[in-house]
């Protein structure tokens, strides 16, 4: 893997100046894994120098720069191929927030500044030779064995690591479902110990960190496995844990039937938060037959409510919590291979909404009892292959679509105002129940008729 002609010239610029300077980092880690040949793309070519800021700035003097942390020791330098951060070295004081250091001192130290990151394998820095190819890893903590080994492990003491910023257990989490490494006992047993300071990080960065989980390889599987860091940032999943479903559509407890579906969903924030909340709201609507067979009545309307009140808390967008609490509120609607019925949810939810919850439905359905699966998976592709048809054959689901408007009712005698509405929504109802075809004489007649 070529290292981007944008930090050769950074590195030579500084060299040329007597400091010290190496790619570090997140592009160390991505740039082993890449040579031992997974399909990893190296990003964020971040470099680390013994030079403070303005001797950063002078060094590079021949190209722009912004400030964009130099209270912290960090510019960016502008070049051709790209943006690059530059830091110099430094060693963190005091984290009283749990999240930013309060002060930091620079270092003359590479080892020192390694030191202070959170995992080993994010603790290597790069050695380029004089033509700026690699030539070695500066490694003090055994991130390159780590990675070898398939190991996620924090450098130095964990606890101290979380202490200072709690959002690495769930970084922790990330690291570890994007490139399938097992989490060290050390690490994992500081990641439970400290996870009540998980509390003291903005809603924002734990719905951003969740959400990169919840996109990775892996994430959902670690979720499973850490319940107690899952619900210590969404306690309204507390219930959902060991929560059985005695009845043959299922084969999971509720919550482990949550992050199976996660992992069943495509790579889509909006249909995995939507998978990991869909069913929320079943303890609360748990009831048991004389059979012994559990009900979940109601629950889609319960599971809303409380995916709406999660992502509002989280300061979810709009656009995502509105799209994943309309799903989760559909999800256990029932969805047939019937125009009629497709074309009515076209009208209700769109195509991409509909799109999205045949997706829901599927991963819902690869989460269920084997007997769920056979009977729903062929019905829910019926309906993808019917749905393709009504959306290619531009069959008519909203008023937008139909083949008259307000103007040709008007020129028929009725008269403006609410009734124009009424009318043209009786003759789209027609086409919906498939009564008539979206044609200009079968539409007008519909709407001219007596109610």
């Amino acid at each position: 893997m070529r290292v981007p002609d944008g930090v050769r010239e950074t590195i030579r610029a500084l060299r040329a100046a007597g400091h010290e300077a190496y790619p570090v980092g997140g592009c160390v880690r991505d740039l082993l894994l890449s040579e031992a040949g997974e399909d990893v793309a190296v990003h964020d070519w971040d470099v680390c120098t013994d030079a403070t800021p303005e001797e950063m700035k002078t060094a590079l003097a021949g190209h722009r720069t912004i400030d964009t942390g130099i209270r912290h020791g960090t510019i960016t330098v502008l070049l051709p191929d790209g943006q690059y951060e530059v830091t110099t070295f430094r060693v963190d004081g005091t984290y009283s927030d749990g999240r930013h250091p309060d002060s930091v001192s620079f270092t003359a130290s590479v080892g020192r500044d390694l030191a202070r990151r959170d995992f080993t394998i994010n603790a290597m820095a790069l050695r380029l030779g004089a033509d700026g190819e690699p030539a070695g890893i500066i490694d003090p903590f055994g991130g390159r064995e780590d990675l070898e080994r398939r190991r996620l492990r924090c450098v130095g003491d964990p606890r101290e690591r979380f202490e200072e910023d709690a959002l690495r257990i769930l970084r922790a989490l990330r690291f570890a479902g994007r490139l399938g490494l097992e989490i060290d006992p050390a690490t994992r047993g500081a990641m439970l110990e400290k996870r009540a300071l998980l509390q003291r990080i903005s809603v924002e960065r734990i719905l951003d960190e969740l959400g990169k989980i919840l996109l990775t390889e892996h994430g959902w599987e670690l979720l499973r496995q850490y319940p107690e860091l899952l619900t210590e940032i969404l306690p309204e999943l507390r219930p959902c844990v060991g929560f059985a479903q005695r009845n043959p559509w299922h084969r999971f407890n509720v919550y482990d039937h949550l992050l199976f579906s996660v992992g069943s969903a495509p790579k889509d924030l909006t249909l995995r938060m939507t998978m990991l909340l869909h069913d929320v709201g079943k303890p609360a609507a748990a009831s048991t037959d004389e059979a012994g067979i559990d009900h979940f009545y109601g629950h889609g309307e319960l599971s809303a409510a409380l995916a709406e009140q999660i992502l509002r808390r989280l300061h979810s967008s709009n656009r995502l919590l509105g799209d994943v609490v309309e799903l989760v509120r559909y999800h256990d609607a029932a969805v047939e291979p019937s125009a009629r019925v497709l074309r009515r949810l076209l009208n209700r939810l769109g195509e991409t909404q509909l799109r999205r919850l045949l997706a829901v439905k599927r991963a819902d359905t690869a989460a269920q009892s084997q007997m769920a699966r056979e009977r729903k998976l062929p019905e829910l592709e019926r309906c993808e292959e019917l749905l393709e048809q009504i959306v290619a054959e531009r069959q008519a689901f909203t008023l937008r679509d139909l083949r008259i408007n307000g103007r040709d009712l008007i020129e028929r005698g009725v008269a403006p105002g609410p009734e124009i509405g009424r009318r043209l929504q009786r003759a789209l109802d027609a086409v919906l129940d498939g009564t008539i075809e979206n044609e200009r004489e079968a539409l007008l007649a519909a709407a001219l008729a007596d109610p």
